[in-house]
């Protein structure tokens, strides 16, 4: 799969999303400044930090959500007690602000503009900003969305969140009938805000791979960050080659999808770890390496005199010991050995050599 022209297929460097989803709302509101002004800020503080792509969300609450929606979030962490609620408070960046941020992006940076609609109109006015579609776990069976953003015949990254195996199916054959062969990344994720630990589930990542061999595996993330960012690199050695985290410049900020969003700090530890994982990795075939050279002889062994040794005198075990350095005849001939003659005298401790014999 590729979007924009960076192929997903390396496992030493997934292709990395900053999800800002409509965390700039609450940035700019900190900093006090205008949502698109703090978007930008993030955009730029992510790119610096490593990321490839930078996420926002496509939607309005009137077309999302009823307005008895209950909250399925951890409400002590959001208070807000109904989906239209939280979503309405952050639905007022539309089409005209996402085409300039799209704009900003690509003349400003060199990451990926994405986002998630949520609607039919989103899908058609992002069209052409964008260069690839993602799909929210929550739309999985929402087949006309799917179908619709299908058509466009874009990459798509498809969230799997509280699916079952039959669901995705019926997603990715939807997609299939509308475009053969697609470019299609499928994300495992767990649809809990936060995740906990124990739910992360990430050998699941594995179990999507062997079930969907012809398309790319990746990972939504919505556990809160550790200090070495263990749960992507866990990801990441279970077979993901698309990460997908939300992203904020200030995990203090009450509500939302800061409390469990990575920073800038988190990208670079993780990218730091994951190439300290990469270069820690080498070689797939057991073999000695050139840093090897010297300690193959000077750390190895060999047959040693373990007295004066008279020239004609038979070798036996009690005249040699086994010491350092294996410049001379290896321990494991030492049965070829014994009861050889010695053609000159050798002295004690001197490391015996096929010559000598």
């Amino acid at each position: 799969m590729e979007i924009n022209g960076t192929t997903l297929d390396d496992p030493s460097d997934p292709y990395l999303i900053a999800e800002i989803g409509v965390n700039h709302f609450d940035i700019g509101e900190e900093r006090d400044t205008p949502p698109l002004d703090a978007a930008k800020r993030m955009v730029i503080e992510a790119a610096d930090a490593g990321v490839d792509a930078v996420k926002f969300q496509s939607y309005s609450a009137d077309s999302l959500a009823s307005k008895q929606s209950p909250a399925y979030w951890d409400t002590e962490q959001e208070s807000t007690e109904t989906q239209y609620e939280l979503f309405e408070q952050y639905d007022d960046f539309g089409r005209q602000e996402f085409e300039e941020i799209a704009t900003w992006i690509e003349e400003n940076s060199s990451v990926d503009f994405l986002s998630t609609p949520f609607d039919f109109e989103a899908v058609d006015y992002l069209e052409s900003l964008i260069p690839a579609y993602k799909i929210a776990s929550a739309d999985i069976t929402n087949h006309p969305l799917i179908r619709h953003i299908a058509q466009k015949d874009k990459p798509i990254l498809l969230s799997t969140g509280a699916s079952t195996i039959g669901e995705i199916d019926d997603a990715v054959q939807v997609i299939e009938e509308e475009t053969p062969n697609p470019e299609l990344a499928i994300l495992h994720c767990i649809l809990q805000y936060p995740t906990d630990l124990e739910n992360a589930n990430l050998a699941m990542i594995e179990h999507l791979n062997r079930i969907y061999p012809e398309y790319t595996v990746g990972y939504s993330d919505h556990v809160p960050p550790d200090e070495g960012m263990v749960t992507l690199l866990n990801s990441v050695f279970h077979g993901s080659r698309v990460i997908e985290k939300h992203f904020t410049l200030d995990k203090s900020i009450e509500g939302n999808d800061h409390y469990h969003a990575m920073d800038p700090n988190d990208i670079r530890t993780f990218r730091e770890n994951l190439d300290h994982i990469d270069r820690t990795t080498g070689l797939a075939k057991k073999q000695p390496i050139k840093a090897e050279s010297d300690s193959r002889i000077h750390a190895r062994r060999s047959l040693v005199a373990a007295q004066d040794i008279e020239e004609g005198e038979v070798l036996t075990r009690e005249n040699l010991s086994i010491k350092r350095p294996g410049k001379g005849i290896s321990p494991t001939m030492i049965d070829e050995v014994v009861g050889r003659t010695v053609q000159h005298e050798i002295k004690l401790d001197t490391v015996i050599t096929w010559g000598d014999l």
